[in-house]
């Protein structure tokens, strides 16, 4: 069986962990490759909600296993809560189903002070994290001085390391930043604490995953982030520190390109973005807030992570050409459309104008991202609400034209649309 994979078209917070979920009841093990606890997944299951921001949304489905791949760096507090949390509602994260590769890396309290100081430094001018730590650990990765999640299972090496680190980067929280030191000796004593219940998760990533793939076995790679969040291939640099694109899942998971199958676009039918950076078709006003809604319920466009109220625009067309040539897209799922039901007319921006030219790709210099201006092509809107509609041919004719126009415009098809949170609020498409 090949390794899928699914991946953000956008900056994330596409419904990749609402596919992700959908698509987990075909798979055996569901692998999440990259970024941390800056993620942020949202998934509805007969009304109830659950929030991960580190384990993959496919644990919800039973005897579905779970890795956290070698490309993710973990937050050991977050992973433990967020177990405790999934068992008190009767999900079995246990060492049998819920796996962490030897080669991911710790996130510890002094990466996330650190991304916190770095933040309020640059004041204006910040970047937008979610101060989880995740740049200071890719950072300390890249460096070759992090601390990897084998350490778990030697509690000895793994308290000498932690205590190391902590001193190291108290001198750079004093010194270069003016904030007060972190107590190590604390630090070093929690982190043990940590691996007394996490060391039976630990597995050999690659080796599983050759394993399970030359065995029939399928794979399913669930993405963090979006593409346009990519170090090398985002708006750099209000970008996060991992490559959540194609690329990155098969570095990320030890894996090689001859394994892959689908490759699973989610791009959600507006365009919304969380901290600093360009965005050509970005709103405000009454229209804004009819796209973000007020945050009263888990579909509206509010960050799982931080809480912070989403940037919100128009479709972006050349985003999804940047997508699909960088991650070599097999197809779309499109979500929220159900979100734009009620609008009279909608803008697709369809090219961007720079300087009087046209141009039909993303621009990798930030300040021409910035100065392009969108080109729209208006289409038709729909009234009816559809957040019930289950099969294609009921969706309104207005509705399905605007998704043809996605699949015409960029050459890809779409496999599914959703039209609501609710794991059956799928529409699957064949015959577009």
């Amino acid at each position: 069986m090949p390794l899928d994979m699914i991946i953000g078209t956008q900056w994330g917070d596409e419904g990749k962990g609402h596919i992700t979920d959908l698509l987990a009841a075909q798979a055996d093990i569901i692998a999440r490759f990259s970024g941390g606890d800056n993620a942020g997944h949202t998934i509805t299951i007969a009304g109830e909600v659950f929030k991960l921001h580190l384990i993959p949304s496919g644990v919800i489905h039973p005897g579905v296993t779970c890795l956290i791949g070698s490309g993710v760096v973990v937050n050991p507090a977050v992973m433990l809560r967020e177990m405790t949390e999934l068992k008190q509602r009767g999900v079995d994260v246990s060492p049998q189903r819920l796996k962490i590769s030897r080669k991911a890396h710790l996130i510890t309290p002094a990466h996330i002070a650190l991304d916190k100081a770095k933040e309020k430094e640059l004041g204006a001018g910040a970047i937008g994290t979610t101060q989880r730590g995740i740049g200071p650990a890719y950072t300390d990765k890249v460096a070759r001085s992090g601390l990897r999640a084998g350490l778990l299972d030697k509690p000895e090496e793994l308290a000498e390391a932690i205590y190391a680190h902590i001193n190291e980067k108290n001198r750079v929280l004093t010194e270069l930043y003016g904030e007060e030191p972190l107590d190590a000796t604390a630090v070093s004593a929690d982190y043990a604490n940590y691996a007394q219940q996490l060391a039976p998760h630990l597995v050999e990533c690659s080796l599983m995953l050759d394993e399970a793939l030359q065995n029939g076995r399928s794979v399913l790679a669930e993405g963090a982030q979006g593409t346009l969040l990519d170090i090398d291939h985002g708006t750099y640099p209000f970008v996060t520190s991992s490559a959540p694109t194609a690329g990155g899942a098969l570095t990320g998971l030890g894996v090689g390109p001859k394994n892959v199958g689908r490759i699973i676009g989610v791009a959600k039918a507006f365009s919304s973005r969380v901290g600093s950076g360009p965005f050509t078709t970005e709103l405000d006003g009454e229209l804004a807030m009819r796209l973000r809604g007020t945050g009263a319920n888990p579909w509206d466009e509010y960050g799982t992570t931080t809480g912070r109220p989403r940037r919100v625009g128009w479709l972006d067309l050349n985003i999804l050409h940047h997508a699909r040539r960088v991650n070599s897209l097999t197809e779309f799922v499109v979500t929220k459309l159900d979100i734009l039901s009620g609008i009279a007319e909608i803008p697709v921006c369809v090219a961007y104008d720079l300087h009087g030219q046209r141009i039909n790709y993303l621009p990798s210099s930030l300040e021409e991202v910035a100065q392009c201006q969108p080109i729209y092509e208006t289409l038709p809107g729909w009234d009816e609400d559809i957040m019930q509609v289950r099969q294609l041919a009921d969706l309104p004719a207005n509705a399905r034209r605007y998704v043809e126009f996605i699949v015409e415009q960029t050459a890809v098809p779409v496999s599914h649309i959703s039209v609501g949170p609710g794991r059956e609020q799928f529409i699957p498409v064949t015959n577009l």
